[in-house]
């Protein structure tokens, strides 16, 4: 049965192919990028609302990693989710997450990208790593189910920043999501911050600045900042 303009497949299709990519900054010769994914739950098939406080909580990272970069060498981006959860085995973020990534190149060919990720958007960014551009991962707060995959972090840079006391996704699972992919080949730096939950809004400052000197070290491919409180 075809469907009329206007109908539901209709706007299933063009959700599929809308730009999955959010360019923030996108200097004329751009040396590296950083990609946010944003938070959201764990079971959601309607679109982000339009003001979406996950995605406004990461754009205080964007600013902070774009004042530790030397002015106009990166490009920062956001991805832009079709659907708020991540739904069981769709695994909807991480489509979202390759898509943008495949925009950015097309965009910006060959350009070294660092993913950063809260929460479900941390889950998304380790999954997405495995894209060919991505060359690590600063996961904030991650959702890190027993079991998460992570054979595909090998020869990555992966940096963990959690709060034992977040009450919403679980820091010891992020120390073994941590051993596990450190196990893999994986470069691991996994950091228990001193306090901020899961918002990461108490001591947010801190949060930012680690943040941005782990993104840097990333990008360089020097060690992240010492000391720091590695597990």
């Amino acid at each position: 049965m075809t469907s009329s303009p206007g109908s539901a497949d209709d706007t299933a299709t063009a959700s599929r192919h809308a730009a999955r990519l959010s360019v923030r900054t996108a200097p004329p010769n751009p040396q590296a990028a950083v990609v946010l994914l944003h938070g959201g739950r764990a079971d959601g098939l309607a679109a982000p609302p339009w003001i979406n406080l996950p995605a406004l909580r990461l754009r205080f990272f964007g600013t902070a990693i774009l004042r530790a970069r030397p002015r106009n060498t990166l490009l920062l981006a956001s991805v832009r989710y079709r659907r708020r959860g991540w739904n069981g085995p769709l695994a909807d973020p991480v489509h979202d997450a390759r898509d943008a990534l495949d925009e950015l190149g097309r965009l910006s060919p060959g350009l070294p990208v660092v993913l950063v990720g809260h929460s479900m958007g941390g889950r998304a960014a380790l999954r997405a790593a495995a894209h060919p551009s991505v060359r690590g991962v600063i996961a904030l707060a991650p959702w890190c189910p027993a079991g998460e995959p992570a054979s595909h972090l090998r020869d990555k840079t992966v940096v963990m920043l959690h709060d034992p006391r977040d009450r919403v996704t679980r820091a010891d699972l992020t120390w073994a999501f941590a051993r596990r992919a450190r196990a893999q080949g994986a470069d691991v730096h996994a950091v228990q911050m001193p306090h901020g939950g899961h918002t990461m809004l108490h001591g947010a400052q801190g949060w930012h600045h680690m943040t941005a000197l782990c993104a840097a070290a990333v990008l360089d491919g020097t060690p992240p900042p010492h000391p720091i409180p590695s597990l």
